[in-house]
């Protein structure tokens, strides 16, 4: 009895043992790498950097947009698969980009599920990581993503920073929600390397960089482009500088997952400096300004879509923007949160 007594305790101590043991310290310098939306240069340009430094890095997988009449702008699913032979992670980004908001939640797992069917028909593992399209949370999404077995989530850098910019915030273990990750830096066609180097030089003190790219080139979405030779002169300064490039699945080597703070909004209401508990709706008062890039962005793309949609008549090729909404620069909050800061998703 003694024995058997000695064997159980021991039996039920394992999983806390091992996963305090199998934890490494975090150390400066370590970024993650991501990018969004099945790009076809994440393939042609993106990953031979990649592999040149030896970097880690995830790419989130949607069929949204033109994904499948698109090849040249789009991945192929034979070319997803070869990234993940590669040793690249590829997470999930819901089939048609959807976001989640309060009204699309009851569709999340039906469009989180086409996405894992494409991997398994492929031979990639079901995805446990998530990003949110167009950066769009409602409180809600963080339990359900929980249910459907994601590990990890990534955000934006919405609400501490205006979109416009992309800036962001560095993930703080023990802080922040691991399926309410912040962005360190979202990619825009603007940035320059000090831009890159703000976003990544936050990786200190136990403090990790999420890096959040799109297209290199991003031809349909030119507000978060990046020139090809641009993200070779970031690669390059991660590389020289000594920075750790990791996929977001391998956070799981220095954090354990399962540990999340009871109350996901507060790292971010202190952040922003706010409290004040109660959820509503803000508008980003600097994001459409009479004179801001933002607006002017706003009115090219409705004046562009709308010349489109005419253009599209029945018998006429589809265009890339007539069945996608225009930014929607609301930011929806949580405990005074705001959650994201621009919307492109699928009607």
């Amino acid at each position: 009895m003694t024995i058997l007594r000695c064997i159980a305790v021991l039996v039920a101590a394992v999983p806390v043992l091992v996963t305090g043991a199998q934890l490494h310290p975090i150390p400066s310098k370590l970024v993650v790498l991501t990018f969004d939306d099945s790009k076809a240069s994440h393939y042609t340009v993106v990953r031979p950097l990649l592999k040149k430094y030896g970097f880690g890095a995830t790419f989130f997988i949607t069929e949204g947009f033109t994904f499948r009449t698109n090849k040249d702008d789009y991945l192929t699913w034979e070319q997803i698969a070869e990234l993940h032979r590669e040793g690249f992670e590829i997470g999930n980004h819901t089939r048609d980009h959807m976001g989640l908001s309060k009204a699309n939640l009851p569709r999340v797992k039906e469009q989180v599920e086409a996405i894992n069917a494409q991997c398994a028909a492929h031979g990639i593992p079901a995805p446990t990581s998530f990003a949110y399209p167009g950066n769009t949370i409602d409180p809600g999404a963080i339990a359900l993503l929980a249910e459907l077995g994601f590990r990890f989530a990534r955000r934006g850098g919405a609400p501490e920073h205006p979109y416009e910019n992309g800036d962001g915030v560095a993930y703080e273990p023990g802080r922040d929600h691991p399926l309410l990750l912040p962005s360190a830096g979202d990619a825009r066609p603007v940035w320059t390397l000090e831009n890159l180097k703000r976003a990544a030089s936050q990786a200190v003190n136990g403090k990790i960089a999420i890096l959040q790219f799109h297209g290199a080139p991003d031809i349909e979405h030119p507000w978060v482009h990046t020139p090809p030779e641009r993200f070779a002169e970031y690669m390059q300064y991660l590389y020289e500088q000594g920075f750790k490039a990791i996929a977001l699945r391998d956070l799981a080597k220095y954090v354990d997952w399962r540990q999340r703070p009871a109350n996901p909004w507060e790292i971010i209401e202190q952040r922003r400096g706010t409290g004040e508990g109660r959820y509503k709706a803000l508008n980003v008062s600097s994001a459409r300004t009479a004179s801001s890039p933002a607006t002017a962005r706003y009115s090219r793309f409705r004046s562009a879509r709308a010349a489109l949609k005419r253009r599209d008549a029945p018998g006429s090729r589809p265009s890339r923007y007539s069945g996608y909404a225009a930014p929607n620069f609301t930011v929806r909050c949580a405990s005074s949160v705001a959650i994201a800061a621009l919307n492109v998703t699928p009607r």
